[in-house]
């Protein structure tokens, strides 16, 4: 009995341990990058726990081991040159209350911006968290990339400038005018090493040592970034892979030993603007594309070493929010939430208005959390739905356009705005 209870103290200790919840959200889009959780939707209607404002900008919150992380730009918009700060901040995710802070001098938009300059400003990439080293890292849209000892009050650990240490040029114009919206990229932790989409002209992407960030290696592909969420990880015939939005193409970029940086495959896809701005969702071998400005659709791709082959297209698509695909289905907010048939594209239903917001599935119990034009929705996500079903909805959630994406860990929904309006709710 003796051995019986060390035993079980020494497992409800580990939950108490951060970087072990089983249902974190510690990077963009989830555990796995595909907006999918394993927990159940929980009691609805959510009750509100608490609210920050954060500061400017589209990066979205994260959540991991009872922690949120969040960041957000303060200073004057008005000013010519638009300097501020960036600041990262931890909070106890239950409470709210705010455990550390750093920041650092950053301007509003990056230092080669042009085109729509009104629309955006402010960080845009989500930062990730790595439960191994207890390290938080994060990407200004400067291009500030740092690494931050979550468990030391956000010391500094590492970081480098991408504009100061290679010297990266404004991205071109690849149709109908020139846009560079600065660094919008989530940095993305696999093993021991942080892969980010620089775009410079010694490789799209980069790989860096997550403890020191020594850079290890380049790819092979050159071409500029994207204005995307940055690469995803996939698996090719056994090949581990990072599926890479670059401007004018999707590249599918090797990371096994001997073959780091080489490029597997690549399909053409370029937007108006280079506006790849959905992130690519995977499953397996496949994925899907969407976008909206020239392009208006939805694209499932199945990838092999050789080549890349388009198994269907079809009209419906998201020009900002990310697919998220779950039992034979893709969900897409794009104004109204639409299911698709994944088998084929076709459109099985589509309801209410959601502006350019975003969804999770809870694989818990088959629902939809949708978030966007300031609202939060339940909605009925089983296979066989034959229409939209909303079980439950909070209106005038938060005032600004929804583009940071909806993020759900341990029964608690975090909603974020453009302004930095934050909210938290519990579902518990």
């Amino acid at each position: 009995m003796h051995v019986y209870t060390r035993l079980l103290a020494f497992i409800l200790g580990l939950t108490l341990v951060p970087g072990v919840f089983a249902d974190d959200w510690p990077q963009w889009r989830g555990p796995a990058h595909t907006d999918v959780s394993r927990e159940k939707s929980g009691r609805w209607p959510p009750q509100r726990r608490w609210s920050r404002n954060v500061g400017w900008g589209c990066t979205s919150p994260i959540m991991a081991g009872g922690k949120l992380y969040v960041m957000g730009w303060t200073g004057d918009r008005r000013s010519g040159n638009l300097r501020g700060l960036d600041t990262v901040f931890c909070f106890d995710v239950v409470t709210g209350k705010q455990i550390w802070k750093q920041a650092y001098r950053s301007p509003y938009q990056g230092r080669v911006r042009t085109g729509d300059t009104g629309g955006y400003g402010g960080p845009s990439s989500t930062p990730t968290f790595d439960s191994k080293t207890g390290y938080l890292y994060t990407l200004s849209i400067d291009g500030d990339l740092n690494c931050w000892d979550a468990n030391r009050s956000g010391r500094q650990v590492w970081s480098c400038n991408f504009y100061d240490k290679y010297k990266v040029p404004q991205r071109p114009d690849v149709s109908r005018g020139r846009r560079d919206y600065g660094y919008t990229s989530s940095p993305l932790v696999t093993g021991n090493i942080l892969i980010m989409e620089v775009g410079d002209d010694e490789g799209t992407l980069m790989a860096f040592d997550k403890k020191t960030g020594e850079r290890l290696w380049t790819s092979t592909c050159k071409e500029p970034a994207g204005h995307n969420a940055g690469p995803v990880p996939m698996v090719v015939q056994g090949i581990p892979c990072v599926a890479c939005f670059g401007i004018r193409k999707l590249v599918v970029v090797r990371t096994d030993n001997g073959h780091r940086g080489q490029t597997l495959t690549t399909f053409n896809w370029t937007t108006d603007y280079a506006n790849n701005i959905a992130t690519p969702a995977v499953i397996g071998n496949k994925i899907a594309l969407t976008s909206g400005y020239n392009q208006h659709k939805t694209s499932l791709l199945e990838v092999s070493p050789k080549a890349v082959r388009e198994l269907w297209s079809c009209r419906e698509y998201s020009g900002a929010s990310s697919p998220v695909i779950y039992k034979a289905r893709m969900y897409i907010a794009n104004g109204s939430l639409r299911c698709l048939d994944l088998s084929n594209g076709r459109l099985r239903w589509r309801g209410s208005s959601f502006g350019h917001g975003s969804c999770l599935i809870t694989a818990g119990d088959d629902k939809l959390i949708v978030f966007g034009s300031g609202k939060l929705a339940l909605v009925d996500a089983s296979p066989d739905a034959k229409k939209y079903h909303e079980l439950s909805r909070l209106d005038g959630v938060v005032k600004d356009t929804c583009y940071p994406h909806v993020a759900l860990s341990n029964g608690i929904i975090c909603c974020k705005d453009k302004a930095g309006n934050l909210v938290c709710f519990s579902v518990r």
